[in-house]
């Protein structure tokens, strides 16, 4: 079959690798539909995620029918219409028992290597480096979706791919980012970031009863984009971003603070960017954490700091005298996605929501090497890639 796969910075290569089987009772494999590249898949484009080898395949945002399933994925049939979490639960375990499946103990075979870096493993995901399972990922023809009976849930046929393929990662990453802030009526939130994740924040922020939102960013189109769900934006190369959050909040401080960047902000931004940035370069830091920096001055005492964006390693810096001092709550996680699929299916059923207003590129395999460079260099107005195999 035809896959994108990694072979170093900057190389991603549309080519011939094997097709998938089933491997175990649980398995099915799936006929990718549709399938997206993720922000999350610019850092491994960068080559900032550890662990990744030649060939592998990438992709974590996917959807597709069932051709094949094994005899112990019930409650799936050969025909099915599916959207696949991006993270891959047993359903069985102590974590997945308490709806925490990003947690998963039983599905990533390299939980050692991951303990070493983290002190513990969490889940295995698809296409995300050999530290989180080394599975082959859904930009591809065909995609192994282990414990089937878990993972995916069937689409109504009502629903179009571009509606649905989004349940698989940034709406409820998104969602998961407004919910941790406990929303409560006349609270303004403020959200660093209005790529695909964030454009989900903001509108899942309303949707929870947020009073106001604001979208933080630089890029023109993620801005109006922003604007058009009814956030107020912030331009960070025009504006002090602490300045103004505390002029619009009369020196309070924003309600809470959700970081939907992670450790690629725009060097551009700020000195500590710059010299974060630098360190990187250098071998001398891992990550670059200015918007947490950032987030954590902006919120308000006894506030929430949510982040979803994604950080792999050693934070330097960051402020938690201010966090300790003023009482704030930090909250962050991989998405638990079969926790919150039911709900927003529903939620994307009944219109409140349609989650495919993001897509602005579409190509097939063929066309996902030049798309990646498209998203990661931000141009043509890219903010989010749907691919059909």
């Amino acid at each position: 079959m035809r896959a994108l796969t990694w072979h170093g910075k900057g190389d991603i290569r549309c080519e011939s690798v094997p097709d998938p089987k089933i491997k175990d009772d649980r398995d099915a494999v799936i006929k990718v539909t549709a399938c997206a590249i993720c922000g999350s898949d610019v850092h491994i484009f960068h080559g900032l995620i550890p662990s990744m080898e030649n060939g592998d395949v990438l992709g974590h945002e996917t959807m597709g029918e069932v051709v094949e399933v094994g005899k112990g994925a019930t409650g799936l049939k050969v025909g099915d219409r599916v959207v696949v979490p991006f993270t891959i639960a047993c359903g069985e375990c102590f974590f997945c028992r308490k709806g925490f499946y990003s947690a998963c103990e039983r599905t990533n075979p390299d939980r050692e290597r991951a303990a070493k870096l983290w002190g513990n493993s969490p889940a295995g995901l698809f296409g995300y480096s050999h530290l989180l399972g080394g599975y082959s990922g859904g930009q591809a023809e065909y995609l192994r979706v282990p414990h089937a009976d878990v993972g995916p849930i069937k689409v109504p046929e009502e629903l179009t791919d571009e509606q649905a393929l989004f349940l698989s990662d940034i709406f409820p990453t998104g969602y998961m980012a407004a919910e941790f802030c406990n929303i409560e009526p006349g609270q303004t939130i403020a959200v660093w970031g209005c790529g695909p994740v964030g454009q989900m924040a903001i509108r899942s922020a309303f949707l929870l009863g947020a009073e106001r939102v604001i979208g933080i960013d630089t890029i023109a189109e993620r801005l109006r984009l922003a604007e058009q769900a009814g956030a107020m934006t912030l331009d960070f190369m025009v504006e002090d971003i602490y300045d103004r959050i505390m002029e619009i909040t009369h020196g309070r401080g924003a309600d809470a603070c959700i970081d939907a960047v992670g450790t690629e902000p725009d060097s551009r931004a700020s000195l500590d960017s710059l010299v974060d940035r630098v360190k990187v370069a250098t071998f001398m830091g891992t990550d670059r954490p200015h918007v947490l920096r950032q987030a954590i001055h902006c919120c308000r005492n006894f506030g929430t700091v949510s982040v979803v964006g994604v950080y792999g390693g050693f934070l330097d810096k960051v402020p938690l005298g201010s966090a300790l001092n003023r009482g704030l709550t930090l909250k962050m996680a991989q998405t638990p996605v079969q926790r919150y699929l039911p709900s927003l299916l529903e939620r994307v059923r009944k219109g409140e929501i349609d989650p495919s207003f993001v897509v602005t590129h579409r190509g097939g395999l063929e066309d996902g090497p030049e798309l990646y460079k498209t998203f990661a260099e931000r141009k043509d107005g890219c903010i989010k890639v749907v691919l059909r195999p």
